[in-house]
Protein backbone atom coordinates (compact mmCIF):
# COMPACT_ATOMS: atom_id res chain seq x y z
CA UNK A 1 0.00 0.00 0.00
CA UNK A 2 1.21 3.51 -0.73
CA UNK A 3 -0.13 6.96 -0.13
CA UNK A 4 -1.05 6.77 3.58
CA UNK A 5 -1.25 10.41 4.71
CA UNK A 6 0.90 9.97 7.84
CA UNK A 7 4.49 8.80 7.78
CA UNK A 8 6.69 7.04 10.33
CA UNK A 9 3.70 5.65 12.21
CA UNK A 10 4.06 2.37 14.08
CA UNK A 11 0.90 0.28 14.43
CA UNK A 12 1.03 -2.07 17.40
CA UNK A 13 -1.16 -4.32 19.55
CA UNK A 14 -1.90 -2.13 22.57
CA UNK A 15 -2.91 -4.98 24.87
CA UNK A 16 0.23 -7.02 24.15
CA UNK A 17 2.89 -6.57 26.84
CA UNK A 18 5.71 -7.38 24.38
CA UNK A 19 4.36 -4.94 21.77
CA UNK A 20 3.99 -2.17 24.34
CA UNK A 21 7.58 -2.77 25.48
CA UNK A 22 8.64 -2.51 21.82
CA UNK A 23 7.02 0.93 21.65
CA UNK A 24 8.83 2.02 24.83
CA UNK A 25 12.09 0.64 23.44
CA UNK A 26 11.70 2.72 20.28
CA UNK A 27 10.70 5.87 22.17
CA UNK A 28 13.72 5.60 24.47
CA UNK A 29 16.08 5.47 21.47
CA UNK A 30 14.29 7.75 19.00
CA UNK A 31 16.10 10.97 19.96
CA UNK A 32 14.83 12.71 16.80
CA UNK A 33 11.24 11.88 17.82
CA UNK A 34 10.67 10.61 14.29
CA UNK A 35 8.17 7.87 15.09
CA UNK A 36 4.59 8.15 16.23
CA UNK A 37 2.50 5.26 17.45
CA UNK A 38 -1.05 3.99 17.28
CA UNK A 39 -2.54 1.02 19.08
CA UNK A 40 -4.57 -1.20 16.78
CA UNK A 41 -7.42 -0.92 19.30
CA UNK A 42 -7.82 2.85 18.68
CA UNK A 43 -10.08 4.23 15.96
CA UNK A 44 -7.08 5.45 13.96
CA UNK A 45 -5.21 2.16 14.48
CA UNK A 46 -8.22 0.11 13.40
CA UNK A 47 -8.55 2.15 10.19
CA UNK A 48 -4.83 1.79 9.52
CA UNK A 49 -4.93 -1.97 10.17
CA UNK A 50 -7.87 -2.49 7.83
CA UNK A 51 -6.12 -0.44 5.13
CA UNK A 52 -3.17 -2.85 5.42
CA UNK A 53 -5.31 -6.00 5.47
CA UNK A 54 -4.64 -6.70 9.16
CA UNK A 55 -7.55 -8.06 11.22
CA UNK A 56 -7.89 -5.57 14.11
CA UNK A 57 -9.61 -8.26 16.21
CA UNK A 58 -6.74 -10.73 15.79
CA UNK A 59 -3.60 -8.86 14.74
CA UNK A 60 -0.71 -11.05 13.69
CA UNK A 61 1.79 -8.30 12.93
CA UNK A 62 2.87 -4.84 13.78
CA UNK A 63 3.39 -2.45 10.91
CA UNK A 64 5.19 0.78 10.16
CA UNK A 65 4.47 3.33 7.48
CA UNK A 66 7.72 4.79 6.17
CA UNK A 67 8.08 6.74 2.97
CA UNK A 68 4.40 6.13 2.23
CA UNK A 69 4.92 2.36 2.23
CA UNK A 70 3.57 -0.07 4.82
CA UNK A 71 6.10 -2.58 6.12
CA UNK A 72 4.94 -5.58 8.13
CA UNK A 73 6.36 -8.39 10.23
CA UNK A 74 10.17 -8.59 10.23
CA UNK A 75 10.42 -5.85 7.58
CA UNK A 76 8.59 -3.48 9.95
CA UNK A 77 10.82 -4.28 12.93
CA UNK A 78 14.04 -4.01 10.92
CA UNK A 79 12.93 -0.81 9.18
CA UNK A 80 12.31 0.83 12.56
CA UNK A 81 15.47 -0.51 14.20
CA UNK A 82 17.66 0.53 11.27
CA UNK A 83 16.54 4.15 11.68
CA UNK A 84 17.40 4.40 15.38
CA UNK A 85 20.76 5.82 16.48
CA UNK A 86 23.36 3.07 17.00
CA UNK A 87 21.00 0.45 15.54
CA UNK A 88 21.84 1.00 11.86
CA UNK A 89 23.80 -2.28 11.90
CA UNK A 90 20.44 -4.10 11.82
CA UNK A 91 20.17 -3.27 8.10
CA UNK A 92 22.43 -6.23 7.43
CA UNK A 93 19.67 -8.51 8.78
CA UNK A 94 17.69 -7.73 5.62
CA UNK A 95 20.19 -10.12 3.96
CA UNK A 96 18.54 -13.00 5.84
CA UNK A 97 15.84 -14.39 3.53
CA UNK A 98 12.45 -12.87 4.31
CA UNK A 99 10.71 -16.28 4.69
CA UNK A 100 13.19 -17.19 7.44
CA UNK A 101 12.92 -13.79 9.17
CA UNK A 102 9.13 -13.91 9.03
CA UNK A 103 9.04 -17.49 10.32
CA UNK A 104 10.84 -16.33 13.48
CA UNK A 105 8.60 -13.26 13.67
CA UNK A 106 5.47 -15.40 13.30
CA UNK A 107 6.62 -17.78 16.05
CA UNK A 108 7.00 -14.90 18.51
CA UNK A 109 3.80 -13.19 17.34
CA UNK A 110 1.74 -16.36 17.70
CA UNK A 111 2.97 -16.94 21.24
CA UNK A 112 3.36 -13.34 22.48
CA UNK A 113 0.48 -13.46 24.95
CA UNK A 114 1.61 -16.81 26.40
CA UNK A 115 5.23 -15.73 26.74
CA UNK A 116 4.93 -12.05 27.69
CA UNK A 117 1.34 -11.61 28.87
CA UNK A 118 -1.57 -9.42 27.92
CA UNK A 119 -3.07 -6.26 29.41
CA UNK A 120 -6.82 -6.13 30.03
CA UNK A 121 -6.90 -2.75 28.23
CA UNK A 122 -4.37 -0.75 26.22
CA UNK A 123 -1.52 0.43 28.40
CA UNK A 124 -1.66 4.12 29.28
CA UNK A 125 1.39 6.03 28.07
CA UNK A 126 3.03 8.75 30.13
CA UNK A 127 2.61 12.42 29.12
CA UNK A 128 5.73 12.53 26.93
CA UNK A 129 4.71 9.40 25.08
CA UNK A 130 1.07 10.49 24.81
CA UNK A 131 2.15 13.38 22.57
CA UNK A 132 3.40 10.82 20.04
CA UNK A 133 0.34 8.54 20.07
CA UNK A 134 -2.27 8.84 17.32
CA UNK A 135 -5.73 7.65 18.27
Amino acid sequence: MTGWPDDDVILYDGVCVFCSRWVRFVIARDAARRFRFTPIQSDYGTRLARAFGIDPGDPDTNAVVHGGIAYMKSDAALTVLSMLPRWGWTRMLFAVPKPLRDAVYNLVARNRYKIFGKYETCFVPDADMRARVLE
